[in-house]
């Protein structure tokens, strides 16, 4: 996929306030330790996740969504009259129906111009509905779209710590399928896409990207609401073996398709999981690791959030300047991958 006349803009990250370290997740699950003589520290040793971020009472994806909606229209100069599209692309819902757009929508006070619609396809939501939007830009369809991802992760991080703790029939093999679980955080990221001429300043011009996907690893990581939670069961070692092996088959395409290689970015900011799959990911496309941008030590897994909030934390914190040739390097459980070339401007 190529474009040419798609931008960026406004992109902002929403963090939690409330922070739960390692430690703390750990000490939540003293029973379990001391019944399987578990040793301390083991869960940020394995994952390098310090710490994760959490809403401090309960809140629906539509109003962490439009928490950064709100922030990103603001920062792109423009006001509801002016959202032509807008698309909710969070792993989490408020409800089957409805979509969850439609709740955005209302809180944003946006106008009946508006489309609405949710995407969801795990931690990709956000990077499909980049693709989607412009190719809508391009067309000339649409001028301008609002992209929200809200996630809240606590009520599987709090269901995954009873089940763990209550649960005396779990041994140290059988709860490494809710290891993943205990790396999720929340937070939500927003953005517009527009046409070029309509764009503001320190946005990020998208060039084009490349796809790939391996449905036959769609049973690796599965998750379901239970009661009013989600309930996600992982076999981490072979999602991560499976996710690196469709990150190299998308990165042929990418290079093919952009005309990049493991040299062109000056910044590479993927999906974020932990330490282990981003020294596999940049070892396997031959990307420096000097390059990296990484969130995922303070704000663990936010499912569709951790792309766009780790590309504006990085802008923010001056890692990322005009100028720079960046790889947006997406996974996602199904398996599918997505790979974005973008420009600092």
């Amino acid at each position: 996929m190529r474009f040419t006349r798609t931008v960026l803009t406004g992109l902002v990250a929403e963090l939690p306030p409330e922070v739960w370290t390692s430690d703390e997740v750990e000490r939540r699950l003293a029973p379990l330790y001391t019944r399987l003589k578990l040793p301390e520290g083991r869960l940020e040793l394995m994952t390098g996740i310090q710490e994760r971020r959490f809403w401090p009472s309960a809140i629906r994806p539509s109003e962490a969504s439009a928490l950064a909606g709100r922030r990103a229209m603001v920062a792109a100069q423009v006001g509801p009259a002016d959202i032509d599209l807008l698309i909710h692309c969070s792993v989490c819902r408020d409800r089957l129906e409805p979509s969850t757009a439609a709740y955005i929508h209302g809180i944003l006070g946006l106008g009946a111009q508006s489309q609405i619609l949710d995407i969801s396809n795990a931690c990709l939501g956000f990077a499909n509905a980049i693709t989607l939007a412009a190719g809508l830009i391009e067309s000339g369809q649409i001028r301008r779209a609002l992209l929200c991802a809200g996630e809240d992760g606590r009520p599987l991080v709090e269901r995954t710590i009873r089940t763990l703790n209550e649960d005396t029939s779990l041994t140290r093999e059988t709860i490494k399928a809710y290891f993943a679980n205990l790396t999720i955080g929340a937070g939500a990221a927003a953005a517009v896409l527009c046409r070029d001429d309509l764009a503001v300043p320190g946005g990020y011009r998208i060039h084009g990207g490349a796809v790939a996907t391996d449905s036959s690893a769609n049973h690796l990581c599965e998750g379901d609401s239970a009661a009013s939670e989600l309930d996600m069961r992982t076999d981490s070692e072979a999602l991560l073996h499976a996710g690196i092996n469709l990150a190299g088959a998308c990165w042929e395409r990418f290079c093919a398709t952009t005309g990049w290689d493991a040299n062109t970015p000056d910044r590479v900011v993927t999906h974020q999981v932990g330490r282990r799959h981003s020294q596999m990911l940049f070892e396997r496309l031959g990307l420096d690791t000097a390059k990296d941008c990484v969130s995922f030590d303070r704000l663990g897994n936010v499912g569709s959030v951790s792309l766009p909030a780790t590309l504006a934390l990085a802008r923010g914190d001056g890692r990322i300047v005009a100028g720079n040739k960046i790889a947006l390097l997406g996974i996602g459980s199904g398996l599918s991958s997505l790979m974005l070339a973008a420009e600092a401007l």
